[in-house]
This record gives structure tokens, sequence and C-alpha cells, in this order.
């Protein structure tokens, strides 16, 4: 039997769908949707981190939230990843590609209070809605409104998201 060079498949820089979408457009799409989902990530991770190492008064809240937001931002990633596919560009592979960064207190040098901690995801949670906000308008402008729904709808999740670690830590 001979064997399928299926491993040594090469992934091309860019397919070219013709589903009614500019080329030019899917482009830059599909990069703005690479930036959505490095920060997407960054998110999990931060939220996971957070949902381990919460401690107080709000440890149960804050536990509770923050592991139904990785859960659902972690299937939100493999959305995008699959969306930058069907734009005919390859999801991105690595960090250095994604420009991912970490910006989380090592355990060792002490974790922020539980507070603080709400106050960095009520942060980039803003970051990620006003990202996604930006290029679902760009997408419903030329032509792609599929990835203007997915946006949208992780807009509803990220606001939402916003508004109740806001409630958790206002006097």
């Amino acid at each position: 039997m001979a064997s399928a060079n299926v491993l040594n498949v090469k992934t091309k820089k860019s397919e070219n769908p013709k589903t009614g979408i500019d080329q030019a457009a899917r482009e830059q799409i599909a990069k703005h949707l690479s930036v959505v989902l490095a920060d997407t990530y960054m998110l999990v991770v931060r939220s996971h981190v957070y949902h381990w190492n919460v401690v107080g008064p709000l440890f149960k809240s804050i536990h509770d939230l923050t592991e139904q937001h990785y859960e659902n931002m972690f299937k939100a990633a493999d959305d995008i990843a699959e969306r930058i596919r069907a734009l005919g560009y390859p999801a991105p592979v690595d960090a250095d590609h994604l420009k991912m960064t970490i910006d989380i207190s090592a355990p060792g040098k002490g974790m922020p209070s539980a507070k603080v901690m709400v106050e960095e995801l009520v942060k980039a949670h803003e970051k990620i809605a006003a990202e996604m906000r930006d290029v679902a308008e760009f997408a419903g402008e030329n032509a792609d409104p599929v990835t203007e729904d997915l946006l949208t709808e992780r807009l509803a999740f990220h606001e939402q998201a916003v508004w109740m670690l806001r409630a958790l830590v206002t006097d």
C-alpha cells in the first residue's frame, strides 16, 4: 500500500476563495481577526490564572465568572481561527506571528488583589470589544456579513462580561 504524503502538506500563505469578498478586504479582515484571536487567547490565559489564584470575599463570584469566561472564549478562539481559514488565510501558528505577550504577575511576585484582577479583566474585555467593533464594521462595509455576525455575537459577550465584572467591584 502506498503511503500518502498527508503529513507533508504545505499550507499556502493564502488561498483565493471566490465568495464575493474582495481579496484585499479578505486579507485585511483575516489580519485583524488574527489580532482578535491573539487577544482572545491572552484573555483566556489571564482569566484562567486569575480563576486559580483569586482570594478574598469575592472568591466564589470571581472564580465562577472567570471560569464561564475562559470556557466561552476558548471556544470562540476556535470559531475565530476557523473564520480566518474560511477567508483563505492560515490561522496564526506561533506567538511571534500573533505578537502575543502576557502581562500577568507571576505567583512568585504575588498576585494582584481580587479588585485589581477584576479591573484588569474589565480593561482587557473593553479592548477586545473595541477591536471587534472596528473589524465588524469593516467586514460589514466589505460584503462579509459572516465575520460581522461572528464579531457582533462576540461583542455581546464581552460587553456583558464588562458589565458583570464591573458590578462585582463597584461600591
